[in-house]
């Protein structure tokens, strides 16, 4: 492993993020989220019910301005903040009918795009980029820990 090529995989990975979000969102005929919207979608999507502070953590980003990003959210019908039962003072932060909607449209496009892209590709070079995919999400996962 040498500095040019983990150079080339962030690069890649930020070309690649930049092409899917930008054509997924024109096929859905949505304006954008602000990625930092999306980001507290995101972490919310895969932890349902994450407090505040946590997915400040998460995000290595102060609580207010994720408690900033979640009002924006609620106002804009996309998340819901629910009191912990066994915590009055904590809230829970779940998405909302409307946030699932949009998302699964986002993604169904998202896939749709990567798809055809890999479709382009020789066999190998697919081959070897969905095999990697686990170990990508393994990394994803890790250096979102890390924060």
């Amino acid at each position: 492993m040498t500095d040019e090529t983990v150079d080339q995989l962030g690069g890649a990975l930020g070309d690649l993020h930049r092409m899917l979000r930008r054509t997924a969102i024109q096929r859905v005929g949505r304006t954008a989220l602000p990625d930092a919207q999306v980001e507290v979608l995101r972490l919310v999507q895969r932890w349902p019910g994450i407090g505040v502070r946590e997915a400040a953590e998460r995000l290595g980003t102060a609580p207010n301005t994720v408690s900033t990003l979640v009002g924006e959210l609620t106002t804009a019908g996309l998340l819901r903040r629910d009191r912990d039962p066994a915590d009055r003072r904590t809230v829970r932060l779940e998405l909302t009918d409307a946030a699932r909607e949009r998302m699964a449209a986002y993604g169904r496009h998202r896939r749709d795009l990567l798809a055809a892209a890999l479709a382009d590709l020789d066999g190998a070079d697919r081959e070897t980029l969905l095999a990697a995919a686990p170990a990508l999400r393994r990394l994803a996962d890790r250096m979102t820990a890390r924060d």
